[in-house]
């Protein structure tokens, strides 16, 4: 049963910039909030960004941090990840996750929905 659908990866030359959608029900945006993980080749998952519905308030990775933005509307069941600057190390499959438990926004664990993953490709 598919709960979230990412959507806008694709090949993009370095300094470039791709968005990010990712789509999902009311039940998977009912939560916490929203997190975006990528993951590339032989290495593990890891945090990118979150939006907190409570507040809004936003986290980034350092590696991330004044490139990428996350925004989304839990009323329209929809979060983006705005990459800008875009660095061949930022090569990865890319997966938004519907935090549904307590805990850190920065670890897989507290998160219960996830997407297939869409491809972003960085070449230099």
């Amino acid at each position: 049963q598919v709960q979230l659908v990412e959507s806008g990866g694709g090949l993009v030359q370095a300094g470039g910039s791709l968005r990010l959608s990712c789509a999902g029900s009311k039940r998977t945006f009912s939560g916490y909030g929203m997190g975006w993980f990528r993951q590339a080749p032989g290495k593990e998952r890891e945090f990118v960004a979150a939006l907190s519905w409570s507040g809004g308030s936003t986290s980034y990775a350092d590696s991330v941090k004044g490139r990428f933005t996350i925004s989304g509307d839990n009323a329209q069941n929809t979060v983006y990840l705005q990459m800008n600057s875009l660095k061949p190390e930022d090569t990865a499959v890319y997966y938004c996750a519907a935090k549904v438990y307590s805990g850190s926004y920065y670890y897989p664990s507290p998160y219960e929905y996830w997407g297939q993953g869409t491809q972003v490709t960085v070449s230099s």
